[in-house]
């Protein structure tokens, strides 16, 4: 069964310019949030190991190890995108061992979006082809969502064969252009096609929560 922290509040600030954007959104239980702070190397390694006594409460310290190396191997990946938020939930459905990621993201936008920044989201998805995209309005503005599959690398170290493979990975994107040349992208990812339906349930409540603030607390919401 799934366990660690209760529904909290997660929060990240899009500074582009003189106009930053506080998204904030709400995570439900049992996620593991990947260390967002750390000083060093040293301090990254420190915190990982803490956490894979969490997510491995019966591996051997060799597993929790391997574990902990992959993980950091990840976070130059991490960074380069802009993930601001990294978190996993572990669980079974109906049975079944499942898994699931999101991934909270900032970007800048590029120039080319124009005045109507959906729209140029919408388009640029549709001509990559991964999936399937449409229009969606939430509560601080109009946004764009790409429902698709993917093949995913996979480290030996998992799969316990030392060779590394790939597996398909299903995965919902919701795109949210913010009102400061900046967009919020919030991605839930799985291998487990037992767990889809639960997942992204679960998913669509992250979403609906997702909020926007200017840097005085006032609420926004984006103008197209």
């Amino acid at each position: 069964m799934t366990t660690t922290a209760p529904v909290q509040s997660r929060e990240a600030t899009a500074a582009t310019g003189e106009r930053p954007v506080l998204v904030r959104w709400v995570m439900p239980e049992g996620f593991f949030e990947l260390p967002a702070r750390f000083e060093d190397p040293d301090d990254l390694a420190d915190q990982l190991l803490a956490l894979s006594e969490e997510v491995l409460p019966k591996g051997s310290e060799e597993m929790r190890v391997q574990w902990a190396v992959m993980v950091a191997g990840n976070y130059d990946t991490l960074i380069e995108e802009g993930v601001q938020y990294a978190g996993f939930v572990i669980t079974e459905v109906e049975g079944e061992r499942c898994s699931a990621e999101i991934h909270v993201v900032l970007r800048d936008l590029p120039p080319s979006v124009g005045d109507d920044p959906v729209k140029a989201t919408s388009k640029a998805l549709r001509s990559l082809g991964t999936g399937e995209v449409d229009r969606v309005k939430l509560a601080c503005g109009k946004a764009v969502s790409c429902i698709g599959v993917r093949q995913t690398p996979v480290s030996g170290v998992l799969t316990g064969s030392g060779t590394d493979t790939t597996m398909p990975t299903w995965f919902i994107q919701v795109h949210l252009p913010l009102p400061n040349e900046t967009v919020v992208i919030l991605e839930m990812s799985t291998p487990s096609a037992e767990g889809w339906d639960v997942f992204s349930s679960m998913f669509a409540g992250v979403v609906k929560s997702l909020r926007l603030f200017d840097d005085e607390g006032t609420p926004l919401v984006t103008p197209w």
